[in-house]
């Protein structure tokens, strides 16, 4: 991280990395591992490493931005991500982040692109095991074998995909600058002043979702950053926009596949 310029903006702080292509880089074990508590909101410039990147957090929630598709990063939900890729990233104040860089050419990348890998308990106390500082060299080797081993792609994913046109960009911005935003798909037709239809058929075509399930995806995008504080699950309905903790779980399960207390710290 020597390399990392820093620059205070406001109360958070901005860090500006590199985009260095995929290729070899020196470090001292197969898997490098890295770990650091955020006192302030904190925001990644689009960099690229030389070698492959798991993330995951111990504490709370962060992002990773890739081009317009945005991945919410949990203590159970992390994700992989290719040398040479391209991505932005933030953290908010409180976030304790975790990484494991993967030497490159010690092994092929998980997956071409960006892709969610679940944090398993076993996977976890593999990693964590490689983040002390005197594992003896016999006990790392086998451990980052078996960190190979078990590392495997997850269906299960926060993934949204940000439209990009100038006619839904009002839209992504007033509902990620509030997830309880109640404006229907009527009202914005009204106030941009096009058909509904012309709406619902770019939401489709820039998002491949429909305009109600791509705020559902907000929602929980939101909500999962809540839960991970430690917010009851009265309270993160609320704020997202939902009547009632029924509601909300609901729709919750329907878009990430899980319960809200799944993200909660046990």
């Amino acid at each position: 991280m020597s390399r990392v310029r820093e620059a205070s903006r406001g109360p958070g702080e901005t860090r500006i990395l590199p985009a260095l292509a995929a290729g070899p880089a020196e470090v001292p074990f197969t898997i490098l591992s890295w770990s650091e508590e955020f006192a302030r909101d904190t925001t990644w410039n689009e960099h690229s490493h030389p070698f492959h990147e798991l993330l995951w957090n111990e504490r709370g929630a962060s992002t990773a931005v890739v081009g317009a598709r945005v991945w919410t990063i949990t203590p159970t939900l992390g994700l992989w991500m290719p040398a040479g890729t391209l991505h932005s990233g933030s953290a908010t104040a409180g976030t304790w982040c975790r990484a494991g860089f993967f030497g490159y050419g010690t092994m092929a990348s998980l997956s071409p692109a960006p892709v969610a890998v679940e944090i398993t308990p076993l996977l976890r106390l593999l990693l964590e095991r490689l983040a002390g500082t005197d594992l003896p060299a016999g006990s790392r080797t086998v451990t980052e074998a078996m960190v190979l081993d078990v590392l495997t792609p997850s269906s299960r994913e926060l993934l949204l995909q940000m439209p990009t046109s100038d006619l839904l960009r009002p839209i992504a911005d007033a509902v990620r600058d509030d997830p309880g935003d109640q404006r229907t798909l009527a009202h914005w037709a009204s106030r941009l002043g096009v058909s509904a239809r012309t709406i619902t058929r770019a939401f489709n075509a820039e998002t491949g979702t429909s305009f109600a399930r791509w705020v559902a995806a907000v929602r929980a995008q939101h909500a999962v950053t809540l839960l991970t504080r430690g917010w009851e699950i009265d309270a993160v309905a609320e704020e997202v926009g939902y009547r009632s903790a029924s509601a909300f779980g609901a729709a919750f399960r329907r878009t990430t596949g899980r319960t809200p207390g799944a993200f909660r710290p046990s």
